[in-house]
């Protein structure tokens, strides 16, 4: 066990925010339902905070609305170490004690093999079989570069409501994409060897050419339209790694959008993103919605559109959510005269009767 850093806690959050979410979502719909922890890890940290396997675990069983869910939760722990296995089996164990009847529609699988491994073997025994992998939520939290190879996340997510969260390092990324030792690494994580080209772009320009680069085989490869990132920078500016999600539907953004601005990283950590050339800082207090106001002035300029149109765009195109939208940017812009709404009533924004016309 080793000690939980503030950066590790705030994507354990965001974890937990989201299958909050998701869990209810997805078993409205299905009769099984994915969770697979490629990089499961030993269970707890070292003051005894627990691991994603147990978070996922503790936000299904302690869920408001599990006696309600009906389908089959499957949980895939995948973990390479030894020792950590041991360990994990261990905690799940204890978790299992103090969760007694143990709930018949809760199955675990814990497993001691690498997680490409363990990705190619569900996905071959599935096409033997001649089945469709249920939806599914991979954690992908790897401690470098190695391990995850664009083409089995393809082949894994490839049903219509599989998502990804995925924690790309880019600062080893950067480190390594031209020094020419860990290429077989690279050539697996990319999908490509276009990452050799960062050799071309300096300084800051390089570090967004590999961002850019993922972001693209995620949408592309692994047929993700939606790809959101979020860069995790320390005290000093530095943007440490960033973190990914991928989904087929635009519910899946809405609910990251939901978990990521209910975090506070802490620790000297912030989540970060950028729009219109300006960065977008992850935290509720407070919140800088002049980015957005910006990108709603260039999208849009000259033109009259629906509300739902200027929804869509926030949540899709931006690091905002839905609620950023209405009362802190498009009132205070009607306001100023900037803008002209034409709605059924005296007030509001109501969805499907309101237009904007932009300067």
């Amino acid at each position: 066990m080793w000690k939980l850093d503030p950066h590790t806690k705030a994507k354990h959050d965001i974890l937990r925010h989201y299958l909050n979410g998701w869990f209810p979502v997805l078993s409205t719909w299905n009769g099984r339902i994915v969770f697979l922890d490629g990089f499961a890890g030993p269970g707890r940290y070292e003051s005894g905070e627990p691991g994603s396997p147990l978070i996922a675990l503790e936000t299904l069983l302690g869920h408001s609305y599990f006696s309600r869910m009906r389908c089959e939760f499957l949980f895939f722990f995948c973990e390479a170490d030894k020792a950590r296995v041991a360990s994990l089996e261990q905690q799940i164990a204890g978790f299992k004690e103090t969760h007694q009847p143990w709930p018949q529609n809760v199955k675990i699988q814990l497993i001691h093999s690498e997680f490409s491994e363990t990705a190619t073997s569900l996905v071959d025994y599935l096409r033997s079989q001649k089945r469709k992998l249920a939806p599914t939520f991979a954690f992908v939290d790897p401690f470098g570069v190695s391990g995850i190879p664009m083409d089995v996340l393809a082949d894994l997510l490839s049903f219509s409501r599989c998502e990804l969260f995925v924690n790309y390092m880019v600062d080893s990324v950067n480190r390594f994409a031209t020094a020419g030792n860990i290429d077989h690494h690279l050539d697996e994580l990319f999908g490509t060897t276009e990452y050799k080209n960062a050799g071309n772009t300096p300084g800051q320009t390089r570090h967004q050419f590999l961002h850019d680069l993922y972001q693209r085989q995620l949408s592309e490869v692994c047929d993700f339209p939606h790809v959101q990132s979020f860069a995790m920078i320390n005290r000093t500016g530095h943007i440490g790694y960033y973190l990914f999600h991928g989904t087929r539907d635009p519910k899946g953004v809405e609910l990251m959008k939901e978990a990521m601005w209910k975090v506070d990283p802490g620790g000297g950590y912030r989540f970060s993103d950028r729009l219109a050339g300006q960065d977008v800082l992850f935290t509720e207090a407070g919140v800088d919605t002049n980015p957005l106001r910006q990108a709603l002035l260039q999208q849009y300029a000259g033109r009259r559109v629906s509300i739902d149109t200027l929804e869509r765009f926030t949540l899709l195109s931006t690091p905002y959510k839905k609620s950023h939208l209405r009362r802190p940017v498009l009132t205070p812009m009607e306001r100023e005269g900037i803008i002209q709404v034409d709605r059924p009533g005296r007030s509001g924004f109501p969805s499907g009767r309101t237009w904007v016309t932009f300067p």
